[in-house]
This record gives structure tokens, sequence and C-alpha cells, in this order.
């Protein structure tokens, strides 16, 4: 008996939930780091002073050179915070297999992923780390150093990505793309896997 598509999406819903809790976290850190940036006025005041005096003089240059570094240092901030829940999406989701074979969406709804240990943890893991957050993240970083066209092009490969691997399901076996992948399945407590023979009942 097959997995309902219902309870596969409201499983997947609760784990992108915690994902999506995650990146407010992230979010909310990285616009401190870069409030302090800002706002750390004896840093800037050093900084632009001595970019003034190796300037020799030339203002525009020393002005140009402190607004470059500021800059570079807010894209780094932010791809460390993009990079960060990628690991962070990817640990739990390993995690979580390889120590109870299920995620807390999988959980709350009874549902297990089957023959998922080891390497089969870690590739179904990053698998569907890549459909879900790794491939967004990609194009949202592409986008913030300035590469508008190949950012969009990322983000259209993002979406049929997370659409291949979700409309799978839909095919006979109820398996996401991750799933055939990785060589496993999901199940249902209580609930035969595809192929099973049903209990015989006795008088």
């Amino acid at each position: 008996m097959s997995v309902p598509r219902t309870r596969r999406a409201m499983a997947w819903s609760i784990d992108f939930a915690l994902v999506l809790a995650a990146a407010s976290v992230l979010a909310v850190f990285t616009f401190h780091r870069l409030s302090a940036l800002v706002t750390d006025v004896p840093e800037l005041a050093t900084r632009s002073g001595f970019d003034l005096l190796t300037s020799r003089g030339d203002v525009l240059d020393a002005s140009e050179r402190l607004g470059l570094s500021l800059w570079n240092t807010s894209v780094l901030y932010v791809e460390e915070a993009f990079g960060l829940l990628v690991l962070a999406t990817f640990l739990y989701q390993w995690a979580c297999l390889a120590l109870a074979g299920r995620t807390v969406g999988k959980a709350l709804l009874g549902l297990r992923v089957s023959s998922c240990r080891g390497r089969r943890a870690a590739l179904r893991a990053a698998l569907t780390t890549t459909a879900d957050i790794a491939v967004y993240a990609v194009a949202c970083v592409l986008l913030v150093e300035g590469h508008l066209v190949l950012s969009v092009l990322v983000w259209a490969v993002a979406v049929v990505v997370f659409l291949l691997n979700g409309l799978s399901v839909l095919a006979p076996g109820r398996r996401s793309l991750a799933d055939r992948m990785a060589g496993t399945s999901v199940t249902g407590l209580g609930l035969s896997t595809p192929g099973a023979m049903p209990p015989v009942r006795t008088s």
C-alpha cells in the first residue's frame, strides 16, 4: 500500500518550515552583522584615515576603496549565511535519517524512510538539500554578486529540480527523485511496503 500523497506533503511542509525557521535565524544574525559593520564608527574612521593616507590625498579614491571594502564584506556575510543554511539543512536531513530513519516531519506523520543508513542516508540528505535549498541559494548568491542573467538561469534550474523531485511522488511507487537516486522509499507505519504480501487471516 502506497503512502498517501497528503501525508508526504504535510511531512515535507513541516520539515521545510524548520528550514525556514533556520533561515529566519540566520537572516536576523546576518542583519546584526551588517548593522555592526556599518555602525562601527571607530573602525570606519581608522580604515578611512588609513585609506586617505595611502591614497596621497586622493579623497575620491580613498572613499571608493572604503565603499568597495564595505560592500565586499557585506556580500561575504550574505554568502556565509546561505552557506550555513545549506549546511544546516543537510546536517538536519542526514542526522535524522542516519539515526532514526525519519525526519521530524515524517515522524509526526507516521512515515519513515526505508533502507536509509550509512551512505544512502548521506546521499538522500544531499539530494533533498539540493532540490529544496541549495540551488536556490546559489541563485541568490549570484544575484548578490551582480550576475543577474546567470542568477535567473540558475533560479529556473532550481524550480525545475524542485518540481521534478516533488512531482515524481505522483508516479507509481510514490518515490521522489531523491528516493529513486538514493535507492530509498518512504513507507508508513502500519502500511505494507509495495509488493509485500497481505497478512493471512486465520479463523
